[in-house]
């Protein structure tokens, strides 16, 4: 796919259609949906703002960042790039010092955004923004941006998608090989995710078992590959490494397979807060989530858009076909009993 830039994507992009729902709450009928807005209709940014960044997305979200400074010349936006969970701890670090340095976190993974609304750092998410993101998505004091899935990618010369055991806790006992990348931020939230759900002994036999028949990999991206080239019959994976390689490979010998209401199928998501009482932060968020920015990451990231009427990345499935577990995504920030586990089970 060619690769458009943001900057384009400010004049051009607009509403390319309806996101199918996901979830069961997602048409509760006392919840009102109110559509995302263009660019062009919010207030102009204008000071000083510094943004703590975590890394991710292969600089898509470093495009949209310079996309509204462009866009607005007066703001003097200062970034600290890290790994997310770093940048959270250095937060609250900074705040048990008396020390404030960032006005907005942007983490990639909600389990860092755990970590700071949890130490009461945050500050409230004003209704009319909350009011933009499906209902399933919203919380009081951050802003989830943009959704990824837990997936089960396929060699689709080895296996068809009905050999595939749709629980993943009988995924260690099947005779499939695996790919996984245990270091990988978002597999260790996943992992977070299936403790909560299955308890700490489940978990860490499910660990034991699956390292038997795993080839471990350092990202979710080599994951992916690797089950594309034959090394292993499935991987664990977010659901855009998959298509992003499909996108610039059609013939890929790989496919999409979901487990059902556990950890294998968790909907995680990026997410933004506001640490200042400074409106211009909260009008910061809003660019996050208007229509030019949830069409770009949708379309290039292939990340899922968590407002209403943006249209979901191609070749994922309709997401009212995917079951989730019901888990609110900030219980997954304390990673420590996690990582414990995974060393003590021989996988880190």
């Amino acid at each position: 796919m060619k690769r458009r830039t943001f900057i384009q994507g400010l004049a051009a992009l607009g509403v390319a259609g309806a996101l199918p729902l996901s979830l069961s709450r997602a048409f509760a009928a006392d919840i009102a949906i109110v559509n995302p807005v263009s660019v062009d209709t919010l207030p102009k940014l204008k000071g000083a703002l510094t943004l703590y960044l975590g890394r991710g997305e292969g600089g898509l979200y470093e495009n949209v960042l310079q996309a509204i400074q462009k866009k607005n010349p007066d703001l003097d936006l200062a970034i600290r790039r890290g790994p997310t969970a770093a940048l959270a701890n250095t937060i609250v670090a900074e705040a048990n010092a008396g020390v404030k340095r960032a006005d907005l976190f942007w983490a990639v993974d909600s389990g860092a955004i755990g970590l700071v609304t949890d130490a009461g750092l945050a500050k409230p998410m004003p209704s009319d923004l909350s009011a933009q993101l499906q209902p399933q998505f919203r919380y009081d004091e951050w802003a989830p941006v943009t959704g990824r899935i837990r997936t089960l990618p396929f060699n689709t010369e080895r296996l068809t998608k009905e050999q595939i055991p749709t629980s993943i806790m009988d995924i260690a006992d099947s005779d499939l090989s695996i790919g996984w990348a245990p270091a990988y931020a978002s597999f260790q939230s996943f992992i977070t995710a299936m403790r909560l759900l299955e308890g700490d002994d489940k978990t860490a036999k499910w660990l034991k078992k699956v390292k038997k028949r795993s080839k471990t990999y350092a990202g979710e991206l080599g994951v992916v590959m690797g089950v594309e080239r034959g090394e292993v019959d499935i991987g664990f994976a977010n659901h855009y490494y998959t298509l992003r390689l499909k996108s610039g490979k059609p013939d890929a010998k790989l496919d999409l397979a979901f487990t059902q209401n556990d950890a294998g199928c968790l909907v995680n998501a990026s997410g933004i807060l506001s640490l200042s009482e400074d409106p211009l932060a909260i009008n910061f968020m809003r660019y996050l989530l208007s229509i030019e920015v949830q069409s770009y990451l949708a379309s290039e990231a292939y990340e899922i858009p968590l407002v209403n009427g943006i249209t979901q990345p191609d070749g994922l499935p309709k997401l009212t076909s995917i079951s989730p577990p019901k888990i609110d995504l900030t219980q997954l920030a304390d990673l420590r009993p996690t990582i414990d586990l995974m060393r003590s089970s021989g996988v880190l």
